[in-house]
């Protein structure tokens, strides 16, 4: 049986956590992914995060045993803009976010 492709995006930047603000699967999923590009956000693949990320609800900030694998993302995300932790509290209209897809295992 094939697994349904899904797509989860976080945000964080004026809050303390990294929250969950958008999930769905198949063409909700496409349609979180070509927003996010649309926006100019990063998007990254990883199924294993994916997993974990997929037992959250929108709105629920990530659990501390999801910090690590989102800290990863995250500091990928850093890197391409050229930013250090701690500049996303001088830019409000710029939140670093991050949306991530793949296939659960």
């Amino acid at each position: 049986m094939k697994t349904p492709f899904e797509a989860i995006a976080l945000e964080y930047g004026q809050r303390k956590i990294p929250r969950v603000v958008a999930k769905g699967q198949a063409e909700l999923a496409q349609r979180i992914i070509e927003e996010a590009k649309r926006q100019g956000i990063y998007v990254a693949e990883d199924p294993q995060l994916l997993a974990l990320l997929s037992k959250l609800e929108v709105g629920e900030e990530i659990t501390q045993d999801m910090y690590t694998a989102v800290a990863v993302i995250l500091s990928w995300v850093y890197w391409l803009k050229g930013m250090q932790p701690g500049d996303e509290k001088e830019l409000p209209q710029q939140p670093a976010k991050a949306s991530d897809f793949g296939k659960a295992s």
